[in-house]
């Protein structure tokens, strides 16, 4: 059988080499090989804005699409992907300018499933997308903001009222004040939360540290480096830790 797989993988390797070829033939496979070709033209940057609907199928679950160059056209095709649970926009890189609010609403509309959404330096992303995800996939688990600089408290704020089993939030290079922490760990998420990256937050103080540490007994990674309003409070409040609260990794920056 694991022959079978790599003969299968290898065929579909050098049929994403002629894709514009093939690119009408896509859409009458059948989803298990669909799948398999989402994850091989995913790593090689091949999904774009044209050919998406050729390659989507309704049981979709998992959208890697980190190295691929889409807009909000290719997200406004996922209406049909109801079952879909992780969308993966982050970029390493450059900030992805051509996701906006309007295809994350469309997304946000469609896919109620979703529990991880990841749209590191998606720059023109605003809080209304946010809260059309916050308001209608209440099951995420995972969301990651950091880099979107047009963030502010009103998505934490969303966040914290609306979804109650996070585990992980990214809001690193954002607008956000303490006002939207504490909001945030104010929720019923505040319990399962177990990860927070903070870091590059100009507007933050001591206040945001604290009331995470408090509030957030599961809390085991915490970054907040480059926050130049924290003093040596927060310090003091990190050491204050005992037992299993104990984080794993902490990281700030010393003014």
């Amino acid at each position: 059988m694991r022959r079978v797989h790599k003969l299968l993988d290898l065929c579909l390797w050098y049929f994403t080499k002629n894709i514009s070829r093939y690119i009408t033939d896509i859409k009458l496979l059948p989803p298990g090989i669909k799948d398999r070709l989402i994850r091989i033209m995913s790593v090689k940057g091949q999904i774009t804005d044209s050919n998406i609907s050729e390659i989507l199928h309704p049981e979709v679950q998992t959208l890697y699409l980190q190295t691929c160059d889409i807009s909000d056209i290719a997200l406004l095709h996922l209406c049909n992907c109801k079952k879909l649970k992780e969308l993966n926009l982050n970029s390493s890189k450059e900030n992805r300018v051509s996701i906006t609010s309007k295809g994350i609403k469309a997304v946000a509309s469609s896919c109620s499933y979703l529990y991880e959404a990841r749209l590191k330096r998606c720059c023109n992303l605003t809080d209304e997308g946010v809260l059309a995800l916050a308001r209608n996939c209440r099951l995420l688990k995972i969301i990651d903001l950091g880099g979107c600089s047009r963030i502010t408290d009103v998505s934490l704020h969303a966040l914290g009222e609306n979804c109650l089993f996070l585990q992980y939030v990214g809001i690193s290079a954002t607008q956000v004040s303490d006002s939207g922490v504490v909001a945030l760990v104010s929720g019923p998420c505040a319990k399962k939360l177990e990860e927070i990256h903070m870091e590059h937050c100009v507007n933050l103080t001591d206040e945001s540290i604290e009331a995470v540490i408090t509030r957030c007994p599961q809390i085991r990674i915490l970054l907040f480096h480059g926050c130049p309003l924290l003093t040596d409070h927060s310090r003091e409040v990190l050491e204050q830790l005992r037992g299993p609260s104990k984080l794993k990794q902490v990281t700030w920056t010393v003014y």
